[in-house]
């Protein structure tokens, strides 16, 4: 596998090996990735609660018109 990183990605990497916290880049990466996947799976989660709410929740009363009219009036402002 082959993996580019930015110059700015590559002075983060680089910081956390001289701080000690890692050996290595691909312990770096490895963390990063970690975390990701813990991040990535929280949001999923929690936006699938919240569709839960909606579809559970009460209708409602306003039309999909009047919504999109009610927020192009406020970006007017």
């Amino acid at each position: 596998m082959n993996i580019s990183f930015t110059d700015k990605q590559e002075a983060y990497i680089s910081a956390q090996i001289q701080s000690g916290d890692f050996q290595n880049a691909s312990e770096v990466v490895r963390d990063a990735l970690r975390l990701h996947q813990i991040y990535r799976h929280r949001i999923i989660e929690e936006l699938r609660a919240e569709i839960a709410k909606g579809w559970d929740g009460e209708a409602s009363p306003n039309k999909v018109q009047d919504i999109l009219n009610a927020k192009l009036e406020e970006k007017r402002f």
